[in-house]
């Protein structure tokens, strides 16, 4: 089975629309055929992910710092202890075909830019996706160009990552890329 792992925020306090795109590319995953790693908790859209991959019957890894244990979700298919956040980061992009990052706080951004960095080090080898709900990464996207018009990444390199506006492209994307 191939696995996808998702990154998204903890936070309670978001635009629902962004918990119900979760809900949507979580389902249209599992529909074809993925397996979902994520951070294993109940906070936030953690929790949404991990509650649509039950809904799905689908399968589910989540990957957690001892020091976090609190919020574990139950329910997980497999789980993995870690413990320190940069174990857990290479601990859920393990054996992955893709990354997808939902609209999320600094954690988040971390995860998607240090999976980035490893894909231009030729460290991780699966396709790099962020969800551009209502506009969320054009910051990140215009900070991407400012990097590249300054000289200070490639643009080859910037466009490891692609931006889907809407889950229905993000899904069309992994079913042609993976």
């Amino acid at each position: 089975m191939q696995k996808v792992v998702v990154f998204c925020s903890s936070s309670y306090t978001i635009d629902p629309a962004y918990n119900e795109a979760a809900r949507l590319a979580v389902r249209g995953l599992c529909g074809l055929g993925y397996g979902i790693v994520s951070g294993g908790a109940v906070k936030g859209t953690m929790g949404v992910v991990a509650d649509e991959v039950v809904k799905c019957c689908g399968w589910h890894k989540g990957v957690l710092p001892r020091f976090m244990e609190q919020f574990l979700y139950p329910g997980l298919n497999e789980l993995v202890w870690t413990d320190t956040m940069a174990e857990r980061k290479e601990e859920m992009r393990k054996e992955t075909c893709a990354a997808l990052a939902l609209p999320g706080g600094i954690g988040t951004l971390d995860e998607l830019i240090e999976t980035h960095v490893l894909a231009k080090l030729g460290k991780y080898d699966g396709k790099i996706y962020a969800l551009n709900v209502g506009g969320f990464y054009n910051p990140f996207k215009a900070l991407l160009k400012h990097y590249v018009d300054t000289g200070m990444t490639a643009a080859e390199d910037a466009q490891l990552i692609s931006f889907p506006e809407t889950v229905e492209e993000f899904l069309d994307m992994i079913k042609e890329n993976g």
